[in-house]
């Protein structure tokens, strides 16, 4: 008989997912790590209790990260991810044949393993040649680093709880700046302005703080309860409505939802959104 295993924010939302079977459970210095095999979602990464992806809806969440940035940056031949243990924001960079290289920096070895050996159909860029892939600290990566800078960066962190909260600090946005080329792009993951509208709003501010262009958007990833997701896109020059034609034209062929008219869609703020920024 199959159980349910629910995730609970803050006390007042709670989603529930129907489980056949627990495939792996394990700790590490930072998380408990689960990937447990559900009934809707197909295999679900689980971390401290919080579903991370799912088999049946990554892509939403992945290429909607990855492509506006990875579109619109002049050159992406260097990139460089921060989290993702999953691999499917790599798998997604990778497509394009224009990267050279993509620096992964990931926290906790435990998450890659676990994706490897049980979320083989998210994380498929594992061995291409071109990914290096360092089990280091983030924050303090980006704050001293002598590396080469990106032309891309992205932040595919976790929400801000435990190991995951620096991924939110200033002083951590300010570090993926030095990193960034002067024309370079930032994209990260901001959280639902439904259910942490307060952590939304303050990430936007830290990021303008930083960056001349900063431009949220929307889009949905049912696995995370209000099915509304945001993303961030930051740049200190270029527009993101501006995307080189031909590169987007060959990511979206191979696409499950990235595509030209989702691309122009996704800058497009509701109103609740628009006043909660002042916009």
């Amino acid at each position: 008989m199959s159980l349910w295993y629910d995730e609970t924010f803050e006390g007042h939302t709670r989603l529930g997912l129907r489980v056949e079977s627990t495939l792996f459970s394990g700790k590490s210095a930072y998380q408990t790590v689960e990937v447990v095999d559900t009934v809707g979602f197909g295999r679900v990464l689980v971390i401290d209790g919080i579903f991370m992806t799912s088999e049946y809806d990554e892509f939403l969440y992945h290429e909607m990260l990855v492509h506006p940035a990875m579109t619109t940056a002049p050159s992406i031949e260097r990139v460089l991810v921060i989290g993702g243990g999953d691999g499917g924001t790599v798998r997604e960079v990778l497509r394009h044949p224009e990267v050279k290289q993509c620096v992964m920096i990931e926290i906790d070895e435990l998450v890659v393993e676990a994706s490897k050996a049980y979320l083989p159909g998210i994380g498929t860029a594992w061995e291409d040649p071109r990914l290096d892939l360092r089990f280091i600290d983030g924050i303090e990566y980006v704050k001293a680093s002598a590396d080469e800078k990106y032309d891309v960066i992205l932040l595919d962190g976790t929400d801000p709880v435990g190991p995951g909260a620096v991924l939110f600090d200033e002083s951590f946005y300010r570090g993926c700046k030095r990193m960034l080329v002067e024309d370079g792009v930032m994209a990260l993951q901001s959280e639902s302005p439904l259910l942490m509208m307060d952590v939304f709003v303050e990430t936007q501010h830290k990021l303008r703080s930083l960056f001349s262009e900063v431009h949220p958007y929307l889009g949905p990833v049912p696995l995370y309860g209000t099915g509304t997701w945001s993303w961030t896109w930051c740049s200190a020059t270029g527009e993101p409505l501006r995307p080189i034609r031909e590169r987007q034209e060959t990511i979206a062929l191979a696409s499950k939802a990235y595509n030209e008219d989702v691309h122009q869609a996704i800058f497009a703020l509701p109103n609740y959104v628009r006043r909660a920024l002042k916009l």
